[in-house]
């Protein structure tokens, strides 16, 4: 089981890590409004994106007749339905897109853009289904070997642009090359399939995920449409590089953990004691698991982020210096409901997500007033932790109400992680303290995960029955 995690995580972070090269090489190659105009691609992605998310991917590792070839079928036919309509959609609204983000200029882009939801809706849906089996290669290599073909493509299309552009096309190839690579390592063939029935369930299984989605629009993109267009292009390029250096590691990690355990969290009958002993016990180590890796975010960010910054960006984004543990902290909270999300799937209670994540939209009206009275960016990222600990308390309320999860076990790392947040907030220039304190905070998380630590060493009991 640990060599499956690692090459999870190895995996995922490969990938990530070639992205995060790929945007930190165009941030260096292009102006910085530039950029800015960049970071606008993947807010329209997201745009059509959250119009058509079902969580088809999470649907056939969590249904219990995923591994048929028809269900299979129908689900990559209805991916491929989606996929088209959400290209279509955006390339009908690419101009209403660019003008409401002050940038009619690159309306043509988001017309080329409308490619890649079609491109990502023929991905074989076999890298999936292999999960299924903890069989992670397949999904794995989707990931790298398109990101690194897309970091490959950026010298000739900067030395042939040398815009925004640049980001437009490595986009285009990175997709084209994953559908290719996601059918050569597939082991069924590729079929398409329209059942009624098949897309009825997956619409009750996909609602609330859909909603969900558009609320995760709103927390991943909200903030940057909010600074982009009430404070320009080059405000947003550094905002918006500071979410993608915080962002990217919440991901890769966050993906890892529900790659890992979502499919031993949804094979378990609780129906038996036993098996009862089993599902909390797993619960217990994915909630575990998330709050360590978010406090290991924090930490590495405060020891090492402002020089890491330095020397990959230069002086371009010296502006972004002061906000970056700020919203470290933000993406930190962010990755906490990553375990009970995962929790509330695996029992097929997709709208926990939904209801947690509308805590954090709820926040922008005000996020927007700041914006507009003061451009205060610390204010805004300061509402944004807020809204993520609102939606972190109710993603851990939900799991327990709903789920009957006991929550005791989860109590002392939980404290402990906030404690490592404070401390990179109010010791930021005193490093000597800031390592001993987390140094003691390292042992203190350890010590108080016990399901996990139980986990690793194949004990499944869980103290907390």
């Amino acid at each position: 089981m640990f060599r499956s995690a690692l090459l999870i995580l190895s995996g995922n972070a490969a990938a990530a890590l070639l992205l995060l090269a790929r945007n930190l090489i165009v941030a260096r190659m292009i102006p910085v409004a530039d950029y800015g105009v960049a970071a606008t691609f993947a807010i329209a992605m997201a745009v059509v994106e959250m119009a058509s998310a079902l969580g088809l991917q999470q649907q056939i590792v969590q249904a219990r007749n995923g591994d048929d070839p028809r269900f299979q079928a129908t689900l990559q036919g209805f991916q491929v339905l989606r996929g088209v309509l959400s290209g279509a959609v955006l390339f009908v609204c690419a101009g209403l897109i660019a003008d409401a983000l002050n940038v009619p200029q690159a309306a043509w882009a988001y017309r080329v853009m409308a490619l890649v939801p079609v491109l990502n809706a023929l991905v074989h849906f076999d890298i999936h289904r292999l999960n299924r089996t903890m069989v992670f290669w397949p999904v794995i290599l989707t990931g790298a070997v398109p990101a690194l073909l897309s970091v490959l493509a950026v010298w000739p299309l900067a030395a042939h642009f040398g815009d925004y552009r640049v980001m437009l096309y490595a986009i285009v190839v990175q997709a084209v090359a994953t559908v290719l690579i996601s059918h050569l390592v597939a082991h069924r063939p590729y079929r398409l399939v329209l059942d009624r029935a098949v897309m009825a369930q997956s619409l009750r299984f996909g609602w609330p995920l859909l909603v969900n989605g558009i609320l995760l629009f709103g927390v991943f993109n909200g903030d940057k449409l909010i600074v982009g267009r009430e404070l320009g292009m080059e405000v947003l390029a550094i905002f918006a590089m500071g979410f993608t250096l915080t962002l990217t590691p919440t991901l890769v990690m966050a993906k890892s953990a529900q790659n890992f355990f979502l499919p031993q969290l949804s094979a378990v009958d609780r129906s038996t004691p036993a098996g009862e002993a089993r599902f909390i016990h797993l619960t217990m180590s994915v909630l575990q698991s998330i709050l360590l890796m978010g406090m290991a975010l924090v930490i590495g960010v405060a020891l090492c982020g402002i020089p890491v910054v330095t020397v990959l960006l230069g002086d371009k984004y010296a502006a972004l210096l002061p906000y970056l543990i700020w919203l470290t902290v933000m993406q930190a909270l962010r990755m906490a409901k990553a375990g009970p999300a995962i929790v509330a799937l695996a029992g097929g209670q997709t709208g926990n997500a939904m209801v947690a994540n509308l805590l954090r939209i709820a926040t922008l009206p005000l996020c927007w007033y700041i914006a507009v009275t003061t451009g205060n960016l610390y204010t805004i990222i300061g509402i944004g932790i807020a809204g993520e600990a609102l939606g972190l308390t109710a993603a851990l309320a939900l799991i327990h109400w709903r789920s009957a999860v006991p929550l005791r076990a989860v109590g002392a790392p939980l404290a402990v992680m906030l404690l490592t947040l404070l401390a990179a907030f109010f010791m930021p220039h005193q490093i000597t303290a800031q390592i001993a304190a987390f140094a003691m905070l390292s042992a203190i998380m350890l010590w108080s995960c016990g399901d996990l630590r139980r986990y690793v060493k194949g004990k499944h009991m869980s103290p907390a029955l």
